[in-house]
């Protein structure tokens, strides 16, 4: 059971987890042993209620495929354990990512006081500046 709120579970059955050989260096141990994980999870398919359905599809995240399954791979430890607990670490912390609501920006003007501020620094730095040049006679 991965527990994404109070109210939210996923059984572990709608997760499909696999288990293969981690890529890269590592020696002899990395080629016998099926260390690295390979997550599934089908949005369509699943449990979870349509409002993280609907907002973990529209998702711009290259774990998403088309057909609306996540898939997470875990291999950046030398145990099996460890790697998929890793995976359903980051399965979890995606889903609540789409479960926190944005707050909606509200376009505001500069006050009067800070747009003469601003003017007044630029003419007192173009001043400053202009001294710099060379001396005339």
């Amino acid at each position: 059971m991965l527990h994404i709120s109070q109210t939210v579970v996923i059984p572990d059955e709608e997760i499909e987890l696999s288990y293969i050989r981690a890529q890269g260096a590592g020696g002899q141990n990395v080629n016998k042993v099926s260390s690295a994980v390979h997550l599934r999870f089908d949005i369509h398919a699943s449990s979870l209620p349509e409002f993280y359905k609907e907002r973990l599809l529209a998702l711009k995240d290259s774990r998403l495929t088309k057909d609306g399954v996540i898939v997470i791979k875990a291999q950046q430890f030398r145990t099996q354990e460890k790697n998929r607990e890793d995976a359903l670490l980051r399965l979890q912390e995606m889903i609540k990512s789409v479960a926190k609501v944005q707050k909606a920006r509200r376009a505001t003007k500069p006050t009067k006081s800070s747009q003469r501020k601003r003017v007044d620094t630029k003419t007192q730095r173009g001043k400053t500046k202009s001294l710099r040049g060379k001396v005339q006679f």
